[in-house]
């Protein structure tokens, strides 16, 4: 299971209807109804990677220390595996930036996953073009921003809860 940060585990900021992730730690805060959909994920027997992409360290608008300490914060009170960062800029044209595959790709190598059983839960285009190029069934938390949307995901949702009422009434063995 493969799930985006900001906007589906963590409140992202929206301004002018573009999402951002929190700048600072006091910033953080885990949505609502997240801790209960992610242990159900874990008890139906997924891994959960989350898989970000962290532009604003390329930019220098936020320390890698700052998002390292986030992810341990969040590692603290629930239960994710592992967190595969991408702390690029689109001009880095780096393999591992959404809507790359690369972080999918590697994880499912290092943990043997079945990247045809797998999900991957977003709430923006590029979570969903990574997960469709690695062929993954994508799930779109739908927060109706205003930016264009580039593809189309399998499943539209409006919470990580809904999202995991359908993944688990749709999903196979393999991706565990």
């Amino acid at each position: 299971m493969f799930l985006d940060r900001d906007g589906v585990i963590n409140r992202s900021l929206v301004h002018d209807g573009r999402p951002y992730p929190p700048a600072m730690l006091n910033e953080l805060e885990v949505l609502p109804g997240v801790p209960e959909a992610l242990a159900r994920l874990k008890a139906a027997g997924f891994q959960l990677i989350v898989v970000t992409n962290q532009p604003d360290v390329a930019r220098g608008t936020q320390t890698r220390a700052t998002v390292e300490a986030m992810h341990a914060i969040l590692a603290a009170c629930l239960p994710i595996d592992v967190f595969q960062v991408c702390y690029h800029d689109d001009a880095d044209a780096c393999a591992c930036r959404k809507p790359a595959p690369g972080m999918l790709l590697e994880a499912a190598q290092e943990r043997q996953l079945d990247l045809t059983a797998s999900y991957l839960i977003g709430d923006r285009w590029r979570d969903i073009e990574a997960g469709r190029r690695a062929g993954c069934t994508t799930v779109l938390i739908d927060h109706h921003y205003t930016e264009p949307e580039q593809c189309e995901p399998h499943a539209r949702v409006s919470s990580l809860s809904e999202a995991v009422d359908w993944i688990i009434s749709h999903s196979r063995d393999g991706a565990r």
